[in-house]
């Protein structure tokens, strides 16, 4: 089906550009939510007369997306999730996830608007896309962790899961010096035959 763009779409084209597009993407997301006309003369008169209006109206929103996004672009956030011994989450952090943890710091975020390309499912700091606008694109980072203590140590840096592994290490290499040095065991003292 050929539609006239009403905004810019991701992978489609810009405002104004006339597109072809599958039926049901266009029955179904372009021209519901006012993305798009159908392309055909009259669509075209109407388009052309409210081509001014259009454009100063994406211009506003743009502006507005820009506006918002300066104070969120950048800015840490922390999830408090559970998770096993290896770090996997037991679930997942999903879009509706990250607009929540925003919306309650002040922002405003649709779940849509939030980009991820696959669930996150570990802990760490995960750096996240909110999409504001056709043209306005920020990064927030996500620092999921078990607990406050082990957001903060990740936010300074440090790999929790190396670490917890590095320290469960340390103590089974000292119980086996313990052992090797008489801990268990040996006894000291003369055994008569």
């Amino acid at each position: 089906m050929k539609v006239i763009l009403l905004e810019r779409v991701e992978g489609r084209g810009a405002l104004g550009d006339v597109v072809t597009v599958k039926d049901g993407f266009a029955r179904n997301y372009l021209l519901p939510r006012g993305k798009a006309l159908r392309a055909n003369a009259a669509s075209m008169k109407v388009f052309e007369a409210q081509r001014a209006e259009l454009e100063a109206r994406n211009q506003r929103a743009r502006e507005h997306a820009a506006k918002s996004g300066e104070s969120l672009d950048g800015t840490t956030y922390i999830l408090i999730r559970q998770a096993g011994e290896s770090g996997q989450l037991y679930g997942s952090v999903s879009g509706r996830d990250v607009a929540d943890i925003i919306n309650d710091a002040g922002g405003k975020v649709e779940r849509s608007m939030v980009v991820l390309d696959k669930p996150i499912k570990t802990l760490g700091l995960h750096e996240v896309k909110v999409k504001l606008h056709a043209e306005v694109t920020v990064t927030v980072t996500l620092n999921i962790a078990r607990s406050e203590d082990e957001a903060e140590r990740q936010a300074r840096g440090e790999n929790v899961i190396e670490s917890q592994f590095a320290e469960e290490r340390a103590a089974a290499e000292e119980t086996a010096q313990d052992l090797l040095e008489g801990g268990a065991g040996q006894q000291d003292g003369d055994y008569g035959d």
